[in-house]
């Protein structure tokens, strides 16, 4: 099974996936990363300046390298819990800065290969919570109105999927936060958590 952990920056998913991973003995990944190609990808993202278009690309190329080198593998071998993935590029890349969301949607199923989440938790909270808690990277610092649209595009692509997500308060305490996902992924599962 993959599960995949997706939120706004700031909304408490990297640290949400982390535990799950360890709770389950999930193999955990991040995006973009995982593989020396993606790292590096990630450096220039965070850091330099770039069109939309190039940044869309650059997280396609992590993309493709991480599915072939590290995750289709890692499913052969078990579950996967995922920090980001496709949606995350629907919404920063398509509802945040406005690329063609069809196109996105066609360059992900190509990339992807077939590996779809079998479920997403989503963490949603307002806009003001996310932004108190991040930092200062290129994207972390593109200001309220692009997130109000990552946000939006989050909630949209979540309702066009119910059975794959399940939205979780991101404003609760992170102990609740992560009874309520393990209840989740115990449900998906089938199995007493």
């Amino acid at each position: 099974m993959l599960i995949t952990i997706e939120g706004i920056d700031g909304s408490g998913k990297t640290t949400l996936a982390q535990a799950l991973a360890e709770k389950f003995n999930f193999t955990y990944f991040r995006e973009p990363g995982a593989t020396i190609l993606g790292e590096k990808i990630r450096e220039i993202l965070l850091s330099v300046p770039m069109s939309p278009e190039a940044e869309l690309l650059l997280f396609a190329t992590a993309r493709v390298q991480f599915v072939i080198e590290k995750l289709r593998p890692a499913l052969e071998r078990g579950h996967v819990i995922l920090d980001r993935y496709i949606d995350s590029t629907i919404a920063y890349q398509g509802y945040g800065l406005g690329i063609d969301r069809t196109f996105i949607q066609k360059l992900n199923t190509r990339i992807i290969d077939g590996l779809q989440p079998q479920l997403t938790i989503l963490l949603d909270l307002p806009i003001e919570i996310a932004m108190a808690r991040t930092g200062n990277d290129r994207i972390e610092t593109r200001g309220k109105n692009f997130f109000e649209l990552v946000r939006k595009g989050y909630l949209i692509t979540a309702q066009a999927n119910p059975e794959r997500f399940e939205i979780l308060d991101g404003t609760l305490p992170p102990e609740k936060i992560f009874t309520e996902a393990i209840c989740t992924i115990g449900r998906r599962l089938e199995v007493d958590v």
